[in-house]
């Protein structure tokens, strides 16, 4: 592979060159610092910030004891991708990866600057597929100017000197320098029109297994995630909304509390919801707990979980809404024809989010500037969200972002949190509140995976070959909630079809003759969301489970079956393999102990898992091992890619296991982790991890692997007990060996 020839853009080259042209106050002085800078100069961390410090270029800043500052405009929220992205601007910088810190740019700073550091949102697995090559092109352009300064203080041609680990030499005569000596004189140069990145094959740090930057801070109590903030005369907010969806305040007694101690403020806000404003957060919640509140709760007062089943069930066999998201053939006449017809459908519940931090922002509000701190996974989203409760103007708001204490999507399309903050903010000016929500609030006020189910029918003919295939799911559009912009010009919904396209990101891994996959829209009234994987979470266990029940019909074994299906398709196919061979298909396991496999692709990667389980003869899962295998095209850290995958099959294992939330009266019905929990440690599978990047492509990570355990689990669970769950989660199924 050649090296990549890299144009700087007119835009990128006018804003990095502004301040030589004596524009450099409306381009960087008149701006706040990044989100880290901010917090070190409130004293919330040991390091200098680096305001003042003359910028390289957006993405680097260098301080005279050689420290690199590197800009991260996407979120981390325990994925790692602050430390990868970080990785691939310092391997074109050819930097000193020991001296690297990071730090976040504000969204109102990027929007001030023509979005130089481009999209601030983090999900769909799009932090480094998304946005490799600028970050990588920011490090070149740097280090090329840091070339350039060395060259004219030694009077000599920049091409004969090189770059290495924050040195510049001068080959011909041997004298050398450090970035932090000639950075300022690098910053008052012109940045170069052109620059090459690095072939792959001459990567030094990415690919490799370098220490997370963020672990320490973690580690030792250090880092501040947004409901630890404190500033200086801050005041803190608990909330309550209407617990039914769609319902509205009627009315509220704030006598009745206001004597309380530390109860500064009862304010409403917006029509469904009520805030207490207090000295400390416990005093907001324990009197907001004693108000009296009346609430309208509106039409969806009397929806409970059997009536949203019989929606969705309905429209199994309804030809109402109902859209073509993958065809080919004449799936009909196929089974017809068919020697042997198989059929089953599946449901998947609503999942919450749950993440580990509540929805919090901190929000400071005047009639001429609004700030907010908080966590978010899409920092031009809160921005937008802040001033629309602010009623100011884009330019008088900003947001500094956080580290997450989770995100999974909750904080990516979602802000309502940050516009509740601003609005209880705005009730009293000048004064920092912090919004903090109760975790029975955050349970019972999030954006869900959507409810679904699903009804497939496969047609074998008499050789056990797969010769038509007809799966109907009915249920949620995240998108006609969320993002009705994106839906398809017909009406439909094309990410709920992820796993099933013909081709892309999300394609289906088999080739089928015959295929019909359609979508029976039906949106009840619990807030669908993005939540980690989407809806390749459900359709992978559609897909996977069914095709381990054709291949049972048929009398094959399911790792030949599917082989035999994905002659077209040899990525899959590759780490379909990988993961049977490691795990030992074909080989007795011995001690009760039994295997299931599950193949996909999605966000872009191919992964694949074979899971070994035992059920006792009460009824008791264990869940053994998991082998995982991953091609994301390429991997930038693999110990973070392992990492990864352990983290999402935790998620994805929780989920079917233990996840699944209910409905009465319009409401939510899981309030905590006592009725909602996650797996526990000795529950946990030992995770093989086999990281096969094959180039050519980036595909993500934190999502795509998430949607292969539970299938994996699930096919293995029928190996040993010859029953097939359909329905979800376990905790409510007989595993008892039929």
């Amino acid at each position: 592979m050649s090296r990549e020839r890299i144009d700087v853009g007119r835009r990128e080259f006018l804003i990095s060159t502004c301040k030589v042209a004596g524009l450099g106050t409306a381009f960087s002085l008149g701006l706040h610092l990044p989100l880290t800078a901010t917090a070190r100069s409130r004293g919330w961390g040991d390091e200098q910030p680096s305001d003042g410090l003359p910028e390289v270029n957006a993405w680097v800043v260098i301080e005279p004891d050689d420290t690199v500052i590197i800009r991260i405009a996407r979120s981390e929220m325990g994925q790692g991708t602050l430390t990868g992205l970080a990785q691939m601007v310092a391997e074109e910088l050819e930097c000193d990866w020991d001296k690297v810190i990071t730090e976040y740019p504000t969204p109102g700073e990027n929007i001030a600057r023509d979005e130089v550091w481009r999209s601030f949102s983090t999900g769909g697995s799009q932090g480094i597929r998304g946005s490799h090559s600028y970050v990588r092109k920011g490090g070149a352009v740097a280090r090329e100017m840091l070339l350039q300064a060395a060259a004219d203080e030694w009077d000599v041609p920049k091409g004969e000197c090189r770059a290495a680990n924050s040195v510049i030499i001068h080959a011909p005569s041997g004298r050398t320098t450090t970035y932090g000596k000639v950075a300022a004189a690098a910053a008052e140069l012109f940045p170069p029109l052109h620059v090459e990145l690095k072939d792959p094959k001459d990567w030094k740090l990415i690919g490799k297994p370098v220490a997370r930057l963020d672990t320490a801070d973690k580690t030792n109590g250090k880092q501040v995630f947004g409901a630890d903030l404190q500033l200086e005369g801050m005041l803190n907010a608990a909330i309550r909304a209407c617990p039914v969806f769609g319902g509205k305040l009627e009315s509220y007694d704030a006598a009745k509390i206001e004597g309380m101690p530390g109860v500064r403020k009862v304010v409403q806000v917006g029509d469904d919801a009520v805030a207490v404003i207090a000295d400390t957060w416990w005093q907001a919640h324990t009197a907001l707990q004693k108000l009296p509140i009346v609430w309208d709760k509106g039409p969806n007062a009397t929806v409970g979980s059997a009536d949203i089943d019989r929606m969705l069930e309905a429209g199994l066999s309804s030809d109402d809404k109902v859209f073509v998201g993958n065809s080919n053939g004449d799936v009909q006449s196929a089974l017809k024809s068919a020697a042997q017809t198989v059929e089953a459908t599946y449901s998947y519940p609503y999942q919450n989010h749950a993440t580990m931090e509540p929805m919090n922002a901190t929000a400071v509000w005047s009639e001429d500037k609004c700030e907010v701190w908080c966590p978010t996974q899409n920092g031009t989203a809160a921005l937008e969200a802040a001033a629309e409760a602010a009623d100011l103007p884009i330019s008088k708001c900003d947001v500094y972002k956080i580290h997450l204490g989770g995100g999974f999507g909750r904080r990516g399309a979602f802000h309502d949190y940050v516009t509740q903050a601003v609005l209880i903010a705005r009730q009293m000016p000048g004064t920092p509140i912090k919004l903090l929500w109760s975790r029975e609030e955050d349970m019972t006020h999030g954006h869900y995976h959507p409810v679904t189910k699903c009804r497939l029918t496969g047609a074998l003919d008499e050789d056990g070959n797969l010769t038509g295939l007809h799966a109907r799911i009915s249920g949620q559009s995240i998108l006609a909630a969320v993002r009705p912009q994106w839906m398809g010009e017909d009406g439909s919904d094309p990410i709920t079809f992820q796993g099933f396209h013909k081709d892309g990101d999300h394609a289906i891994s088999y080739t089928v003759p015959n295929l019909l996959v359609e979508h029976a829209m039906r949106n009840p009234h619990v807030p669908p969301g993005f939540w980690r994987g989407v809806n390749i979470n459900q359709n992978a266990i559609y897909m996977e489970c069914f095709v381990d029940e054709l291949a049972h019909a048929a009398g094959k074994d399911p790792l030949e079956f599917r082989r035999r299906l994905m002659a077209d398709h040899p990525k899959s196919l590759a780490v379909l393999n990988a993961v049977a061979e490691r795990a030992g298909w074909g080989k007795p396991a011995g001690g009760g102990i039994h295997r299931g496999l599950a193949v996909v692709k999605t966000f872009a990667s191919y992964v694949a898992a074979c899971a070994e389980v035992s059920v006792s003869q009460e009824g008791k899962l264990s869940i053994h091992r998991i082998v995982a295998a991953t091609d994301p095209g390429y991997a930038v850290n693999p110990q973070q890619i392992e990492a990864q995958v352990e983290g999402s099959f935790v998620y994805g294992l929780s989920a079917l296991l233990y996840g699944g939330c209910t409905v009465k009266d319009g409401t939510v019905q899981e309030t905590n982790f006592h009725d909602y929990p996650s797996m526990r440690i000795d529950e946990m599978p030992e995770v093989e991890t086999i990281v096969m990047p094959s180039g050519g492509f980036w595909g993500g990570i934190g999502e795509p692997t998430i949607a292969v355990a539970a299938p994996a689990v699930l096919n293995a669970i029928y190996a040993a007990t010859g029953k097939r769950i359909r329905e979800f989660p376990l905790r409510n199924a007989d595993l008892r060996p039929a």
